[in-house]
């Protein structure tokens, strides 16, 4: 296994982790830095990851199907959280939930067509504002709610036109299966 994908392992691993720190944090408020830091590290690991994969030419195809489902554990484990400690309305939840269902569907569509739909900037942006967006819920710093509900908002605005331009990028797969 390389590195890469070590890096995505990792990044599942600490899930149950981040996710057992930051619900314990309302009874041990010291937990919710380890969570965040826990959640901060997996997040990297993301970033550095693909940056390796693709400079050195260590694409697989378990990382192409795990790296993607890794970034969803973590991002919609944290949102669940949160609803849960009352930080994120939970039906903002339910859309971002919705969108990773209708593009994984859609990935399965076309990979039955032989075509592989790649990330596009718009679906980086959203996982960027989504786990930035996560951060600031996890800290809970009332200074910075404002910021925090603002992020919440561009996170949830990106995630929509992400959906809606995947959709429209790829219709041609649609057609003829409707």
């Amino acid at each position: 296994m390389n590195l890469p994908n070590k890096l995505t392992v990792l990044r599942m691993v600490m899930v149950p982790f981040f996710v057992a720190f930051l619900l314990l944090s309302p009874q041990h408020p010291s937990f919710k830095w380890i969570a965040l830091v826990l959640f901060i590290v997996a997040s990297l690991t993301d970033l550095i990851d693909g940056k390796i994969a693709r400079k050195y030419n260590l694409v697989t195809d378990f990382g192409k199907f795990m790296d993607p489902l890794a970034d969803k554990i973590l991002t919609i484990s944290g949102m669940i959280c949160l609803i849960e400690l009352d930080r994120i309305p939970a039906w903002i939840v339910i859309i971002i939930v919705a969108r990773e269902f209708i593009i994984s569907g859609f990935r399965l569509i076309a990979a039955e067509k032989g075509v592989v739909i790649a990330a596009n900037y718009w679906g980086k942006f959203k996982t960027t504002f989504q786990m930035i967006m996560i951060i600031l819920m996890i800290a809970n710093i009332p200074q910075l709610q404002i910021v925090t509900t603002i992020v919440m908002w561009i996170a949830l605005v990106l995630t929509v036109i992400s959906l809606v331009t995947y959709i429209y990028d790829n219709r041609s797969l649609l057609q003829g299966g409707l």
